[in-house]
């Protein structure tokens, strides 16, 4: 592992046991699902993560409609779904020491406090446009922190090994429901109430988290130490990050292959359009990729061992870009959704990483990197979605959306080129087969 001076040293990061839940042991027995859900403490955490994610998602939708209503300017309104990715990045660098510098509960409650009154100061009449989308800005800079605190504390909660990746598992299935549900609900609201008192229910969501993980979740100390100043924190524990080699290639393989896939995405209105099948099919469109997302993360959580879901990480990482091709043949509306769901399906190549990251990642820090690698995968995703409609505005839809797979191939295969280099899938010899804490890796197989 890293040490503060220096880079890291070959083999597997050395972990803490499961911290003690409220009820006082360390884990229950089990297997899938069922296991994580058997923690206590998790049942609260997802609880307030269903409510937060939904409170993020009508959030986006309401504030989209009550600028449009304001302005008229439908790239104002489109800028508020912008905002919820862009200021990822600040977050991630210059708040990440947060994570780990600070108790995980008291952070989690501060950054869904904080989403809490942005959202309650939207509701306000006469508030300026340039303001509601500041509050927007504000609440996408903490996303990252809370995102990656949530994550080191899933490691104290349910220990570090396949536990672990079954909770981050699931903290994926609400993130793809939340925008199924999130836009549907959202909607229905819209239809009843003006936008800003849907903004108040969203206020709401974010307090009702924030009171679930005050009062479910243990009081744990922070897992670092350092002190100095916020920012020069922030800075030192990236730097020490991206020192090791391992920690960088897998950081590559959670950005890159999510950066491909947004581009036919970030297009689905247009091409809706292109096929003439109106709002209606466009939101069908939309819903494709969340679907198939859902759908496959909970069949391969809950049928395959830890071993079978650590073979397809590669194989679902090359996957991910390939159905973006069939783009080329300018398919029809069913055809167009089939292509959505497949991509959507290759999300599962994330069980592998999870299991991969936390062997690799000082105990430390943990929670920084959960922070730095959520930043920089909503970042680029933000960026390759701009750079997609740039491209579209000189080139058809249907070349800009298989050229995206055309490249995103090549990429995925240079950085799974990289991981398997550095060893950071855990093919080192000997040492293969082994937990963070020493136990065994591959308990079962299915």
């Amino acid at each position: 592992m890293p040490t503060p001076s220096g880079p890291a040293r070959p083999g597997p990061a050395a972990a803490c046991p499961p911290a003690p839940g409220p009820s006082g042991a360390a884990g229950p027995a089990g297997k899938g699902y069922r296991a994580v859900f058997a923690v206590p403490e998790f049942r609260r955490v997802f609880a307030a993560h269903l409510l937060s994610s939904l409170g993020v998602v009508v959030c986006e939708l309401a504030l989209s409609v009550l600028v449009y209503r304001l302005t008229d300017s439908p790239l104002l309104s489109a800028l508020t779904f912008a905002l919820g990715l862009l200021p990822y990045v600040v977050g991630g660098t210059l708040l990440s020491a947060v994570a780990d510098r600070c108790p995980a509960r008291r952070v989690l409650v501060c950054c869904d406090a904080v989403c809490a009154v942005a959202a309650a100061a939207m509701v306000l009449p006469g508030v300026p446009v340039a303001v509601l989308l500041g509050l927007r800005c504000v609440s996408a800079a903490v996303a990252p922190v809370f995102a990656g605190t949530r994550a080191g504390t899933l490691g104290e909660i349910l220990g570090e090994g396949d536990l672990f990746v079954l909770g981050r598992s699931l903290i994926r299935i609400v993130n793809q429901g939340a925008q199924l549900a999130g836009f549907a609900a959202g909607g229905l609201l819209l239809a009843a109430v003006a936008p800003r008192a849907v903004l108040g229910v969203t206020a709401a969501t974010f307090t009702a988290s924030a009171l679930l993980l005050w009062l479910g979740t243990a009081a744990r100390p922070a897992r670092g130490h350092g002190g100095g100043a916020l920012l020069g924190a922030s800075m030192a524990g990236i730097r020490r990050l991206l020192a090791d080699r391992r920690v960088r290639a897998l950081l590559l393989l959670t950005w890159v292959p999510p950066a491909v896939v947004v581009v036919p995405e970030a297009l689905l209105v247009p091409y809706g359009d292109l096929l003439g099948v109106g709002p209606a099919g466009q939101g069908l469109l939309m819903c494709g990729m969340p679907v198939g997302a859902v759908v496959a993360e909970t069949l391969v959580g809950a049928l395959l061992g830890p071993r079978a879901r650590e073979r397809l990480t590669f194989p679902l990482g090359v996957f991910a870009v390939l159905p973006s091709l069939g783009f080329a043949a300018r398919p029809s509306l069913g055809w167009a959704l089939v292509l959505l769901v497949l991509t959507g399906t290759s999300i599962s190549y994330n069980f592998g990483v999870d299991r991969w990251f936390v062997a690799a990642v000082p105990e430390e820090l943990l929670g920084q990197a959960m922070t730095v690698m959520q930043a920089g995968r909503m970042t680029l995703m933000g960026l390759a979605m701009a750079l997609a409609g740039v491209a579209a505005q000189y080139a058809p839809l249907p070349v800009v959306m298989p050229a995206a797979g055309v490249l995103g191939v090549g990429a995925v295969l240079a950085v799974i080129a990289v991981v398997r280099r550095s060893g950071a899938d855990g093919d080192r010899g000997p040492e293969r087969g082994r937990t963070p804490s020493g136990g065994p890796l591959h308990e079962t197989e299915s």
